[in-house]
């Protein structure tokens, strides 16, 4: 094996020297702890190499073994359910030989070597196959069924394939091509920097629902979508990105855990196996894979890690599944980078960043999409990637939410405005964005009912306007508004609390389907068009607000799924009690009248009399003077 020396080391930058003939992005060993490296430059025979472990204790002289490979990721049976550390070392298996710490240089392979899995081929011997055509299936979970591919640079004739029990290394098929017999095995190999290829690029059409209800109402991402969520600290990024990581509508999710605290990675590994998959029931953990490089892990192993977990992404997404990506958080993949560029003595950007910031972000969320598999032209798949975004203190003109925003297309601003009241998901409805809207809005009208999205534009206006009377309201007070503006609040009021506010930790608040969510709107907004025919019929304001059924429009967020059927009831209940206050101001306004007809009569009654009082001396004046 080649080997360099090294000359210089800068934390987990190590420069060797002797390295000619080596290729940027390749992988080495660095000392005879054969620790894992990456080579990041080249100038001459020296090279620059970002060490993804401890480089303590290691010093000038040492070896660097080169491996003539680039950092690659293994793609097999026995991906879902694991946790894998930055660059796909098996973290539960190395727990299990190491203990709870990490041993530097330890060299084990991602994929179980000896679990032998039962392969079904769907191809017969003599079958001409090409890039992407899938041999056969291997069923990984009771939520999962892989699906074994010809490598997208592998094609010809099927030789040899049998139905059996292999580990990941046997030969399953055997492939006659141009230039001789070659082996297909469970397991293939991928550079993670590298984009897997596929057939052709599909419109966003198809709404990826999360059960959240301000992302699905107001802001909805597409299959194949990109999306982020900056916030400041204590916000709820995370708890966003774990309630999307449960919900959402995606058959894989892989969670990027980049640089986070260790205990939420730790919350994940407790919660999923014991959360239900709400359209099968079983264990979430069945459909999931964890990338797991915690804040006291490496720092440059967080370069590594983002593009880990999208290239394993990529490769289910190519199976034809819908996967979702998590990544949590982008900002300290981008602190990663500014650390490993400064050592490198590169010019700095905007704030430190490296001057390729924009360039990285852009071509990572670039890998989403929704796609024509290579092979079968009826197989789609999708990626979508949704990313955390940490500005220090919030500030959303830090370089790396900019960033960010110029390439995805959904921003749901997250305000710790709103989480100090205890308006979670702390989403400001009035700051986000989703670009998806029109490409989804047939999809999500045909999934619930031809207004939803109608409802939604309706149901957003009316905050818009909360928002404009909330500046009247803190010059002059509430009390000085038209019992009309009033109303307006009351209905904002409803829609924020009742339908917008999620508890991510009850039961069953924590998620809403697209029924639910349409059918309690539609019950906000029928609540409010009635409140404002009965103020146009007489009806006071403060008897709108009293009444009862607003009890039960609250707790309409906590009737099980089975139940919904029950929010239209509501509808009824809510006609009923106006239709009351309608008509009690009709009898009261007709007892006013008869009052006053009454009180008219008595009125000229006593004018009567009064008027007999005067005329009774004048008849007496009139007979005295006719008398004489």
């Amino acid at each position: 094996m080649k080997k360099g020396e090294i000359v210089k080391v800068s934390g987990p930058l190590v420069v060797a020297k002797g390295m000619a003939g080596s290729k940027m992005y390749d992988v080495v060993r660095v000392s005879e702890e054969r620790l894992v490296g990456e080579i990041i430059g080249l100038t001459g025979d020296l090279a620059s190499i970002q060490v993804y472990e401890d480089t303590s204790g290691i010093g000038p002289g040492e070896p660097v073994y080169m491996t003539d490979q680039p950092l690659y990721v293994e793609l097999g049976p026995g991906l879902i359910e694991s946790i894998f550390d930055g660059i796909q070392r098996p973290l539960d298996i190395i727990r299990d030989k190491t203990g709870d710490n990490i041993t530097r240089g330890i060299e084990i392979p991602a994929l179980e070597r000896d679990k032998k899995w039962h392969f079904k081929p769907v191809v017969k011997v003599g079958a001409t196959v090409s890039p992407g055509d899938i041999l056969g299936e291997v069923k990984e979970t009771v939520l999962v069924v892989q699906k074994i591919m010809i490598p997208p640079q592998s094609k010809g004739k099927v030789k040899k394939i049998t139905e059996g029990e292999y580990t990941i290394t046997d030969t399953v098929c055997e492939l006659e091509t141009e230039n001789g017999v070659e082996k297909i095995t469970l397991m293939q190999r991928w550079p993670v920097r590298q984009p897997r290829p596929y057939k052709e690029r599909l419109a966003p059409s198809l709404t990826l629902s999360t059960g959240q209800r301000v992302i699905d109402a107001f802001f909805p991402i597409a299959k194949g979508g990109t999306a982020c969520c900056p916030g400041p600290f204590g916000s709820g990024k995370t708890v966003i990105q774990h309630q999307l990581a449960k919900w959402a509508d995606a058959e894989i999710i892989v969670y990027i855990g980049c640089g986070e605290r260790g205990n939420e990675m730790t919350d994940v590994l407790l919660e999923f196996p014991e959360l239900k998959d709400p359209t099968s029931g079983e264990p979430l953990m069945k459909r999931t894979v964890l990338i797991a490089n915690t804040s006291n892990m490496p720092v440059a192993a967080r370069e590594a890690s983002v593009y880990t977990g999208i290239t394993i992404a990529e490769y289910f997404r190519d199976m034809g599944y819908s996967v979702a990506v998590m990544a949590d958080s982008t900002s300290r993949w981008a602190e990663a980078m500014r650390e490993i560029s400064g050592r490198l003595e590169e010019m700095p950007g905007e704030e430190g960043y490296p001057a390729y910031l924009s360039a990285k972000v852009s071509s990572f969320y670039e890998r989403a999409g929704r796609i024509k598999a290579l092979g079968d032209p009826s197989r789609e798949g999708a990626l979508s990637v949704i990313g955390a975004v940490s500005p220090p203190g919030g500030d959303l003109s830090d370089p790396v939410v900019q960033a960010t925003l110029r390439v995805v297309k959904v921003f749901w601003s997250l305000e710790d405005r709103l989480a100090y009241q205890r308006h979670f998901p702390a989403i400001s409805w009035l700051n986000s964005y989703s670009l998806y809207i029109d490409d989804v809005s047939e999809d999500l009208n045909k999934k619930t009912a031809k207004d939803f999205t109608d409802l939604s534009k309706d149901a957003m206006r009316l905050l818009e306007q909360e928002a404009e009377l909330q500046e009247i309201v803190r010059l002059i007070g509430v009390d000085a508004l038209s019992p009309e503006d009033r109303l307006i609040l009351e209905g904002a009021r409803s829609i924020r609390e009742d339908f917008l506010h999620q508890n991510a930790f009850h039961e069953i608040d924590t998620y809403a389907s697209l029924s639910k969510q349409y059918k309690m709107l539609s019950i906000c907004m029928f609540n409010y068009s009635k409140a404002k025919e009965a103020l146009a019929r007489g009806v006071l304001y403060a008897d709108i607000v009293n009444m009862a059924v607003r009890d039960k429009i609250a707790r309409m967020r906590y009737l099980p799924e089975s139940d919904i059927a029950k929010i239209d009831a509501l509808r009824d209940e809510i006609t009923q009690e106006f239709d009351k206050l309608i008509k009690g101001e009709k009898a009261k306004t007709g007892e006013e009248v008869e009052e006053g007809e009454k009180e008219k009569e008595a009125f000229t009654g006593e004018e009567k009399e009064e008027e007999g009082k005067k005329e009774e001396p004048e008849k007496k004046t009139r007979r005295s003077r006719r008398k004489k």
